[in-house]
This record gives structure tokens, C-alpha cells and sequence, in this order.
């Protein structure tokens, strides 16, 4: 049976309960949910350590138990199981002035990131403009199908993915003597830190930082040839 801290891959999809697909890495739903762009859609299975948040706790919860064999299964969330209940704080006046001053034009219905925080424009007047901070599928109930593609067992594999989860793109590393020594560019070598105790606890690795130069784009590109 699947366990807490097993790494896993699976394949989602989650849509609001009798309506629209919000997230998927299946590539038919992907298509979808792009359509009209032109660029190529990418789909991979995601890989998750079950119970240490990085999917949502009712889905890990839901899985923990579950046989490792490949499987289906549609699972009903309410609000509070997924991404919580509409909260009125996280509805905000912010003066137009902050708008102008980064040559944007508050138009209703549009999303910005905020430093980092996702808010919608709900209306704009009065040298006020009204932005809607909570997540688009909050107060809502959601249906995801959800299919466990396989268990991982090798551990390079699930140090692959786990950096990928954590810094967004894959790095360069070695595993010796229970020990991960990752290669950090200069600038991140500080955010790499923060992470020393998700290694220990989800694979049972110390960090090393092993810090290197940052790639300029020319040796990049380089490089890539």
C-alpha cells in the first residue's frame, strides 16, 4: 500500500464540480485549456512524495492507503478540503496612482501579480480600483481524476524530481555516502540553503552546496549547441 513520504506519479486533472477543467497535466485537457495559443503544449507526469505538501493534503490523505498498482480514481473536494472558503479581507481597494505609476490600466475582469500575489480586477472607479485577492476556485467545490501511474523506488530519480518541485527547473548533482552534493549557481546559493531540512526528511540525504559560476547566456547557448 502506498505510505507517507512514498514518491509517486500520477496524472490530474481537476475542474470545478459541473464546470470547467482550472488544471491538468494531461495533455488532451492541456489542449483545451490552451486553445488558441500557439505554442507547443508540453504534458509530463507529475511526481510528488505523498504527505509533505506538495499536492493538495485531502488528495495525499485520499492516496495514503491505496494499493501501488496503477490506478483511477475521482475524488470530491469541498471548499475547505481544496482551496478554502472566499475570504472579504482578501478583497482590496489599492489607489489607481500604483497602476499608472507601472503604466497598467485596471481593467475589470483582468489579473496582475502583485508581488507575487494573484489578484483579479473586480471594478475600477473614483481613483479606487477594487482587486479580488482570493484563489479564482476558492468557495468552490472541485472534482479531480486522479491516476497513479507507478511508485518511484530509484532515489536519483526521486532527488530529480523532488529539486524540480522545489526550484522549478533541473540541476546538476551527485549522491555520495548518504549525502546530495548540488551544483548552485551563485545568486541561489542562499535559497538552496533553505531547503537542506526537505532533504533530510523526504530522502534522507544531507545537502552539500557545491556553488558555481552563473552561466552568462552566451555560454549557455553555447553550450546547448
Amino acid at each position: 500500500m502506498l505510505q507517507k513520504k512514498d514518491f509517486i506519479e500520477i496524472e490530474f486533472t481537476g475542474r470545478v464540480k459541473n464546470g470547467e477543467v482550472f488544471d491538468s497535466n494531461v495533455k488532451e485537457e492541456l489542449q483545451k485549456l490552451h486553445e488558441g495559443h500557439s505554442h507547443e503544449i508540453h504534458a509530463e507526469p507529475f511526481a510528488l512524495c505523498l504527505g509533505e505538501g506538495m499536492f493538495l493534503k485531502a488528495i495525499d490523505d485520499f492516496l495514503i492507503g491505496k494499493p501501488e498498482t496503477p490506478a483511477n480514481y475521482e475524488i470530491n473536494l469541498s471548499p475547505e478540503q481544496a482551496f478554502g472558503k472566499r475570504d472579504a479581507k482578501l478583497i482590496q481597494r489599492i489607489p489607481v496612482k500604483i497602476f499608472r505609476e507601472q503604466r497598467i490600466n485596471p481593467v475589470p475582469g483582468f489579473s496582475f501579480n502583485f508581488d507575487g500575489r494573484i489578484g483579479k480586477i473586480l471594478a475600477s472607479s473614483g481613483g479606487r480600483v477594487i482587486v479580488d485577492f482570493n484563489n479564482p476556485i476558492a468557495g468552490k467545490e472541485v472534482v479531480y481524476k486522479i491516476r497513479v501511474l507507478r511508485k518511484m523506488t530509484d532515489l536519483h530519480e526521486k532527488t530529480k524530481a523532488l529539486i524540480k518541485f522545489l526550484f522549478g527547473n533541473e540541476m546538476k548533482f551527485e549522491i555520495k555516502d548518504s549525502k546530495i552534493i548540488l551544483e548552485v549557481e551563485k545568486p541561489l546559493v542562499e535559497f538552496a540553503k533553505l531547503f537542506k531540512d526537505k532533504f533530510k526528511e523526504m530522502l534522507n540525504l544531507d545537502m552539500e552546496i557545491k556553488e558555481i559560476e552563473k552561466k552568462t547566456e552566451k555560454k549557455a547557448q553555447i553550450e546547448e549547441k
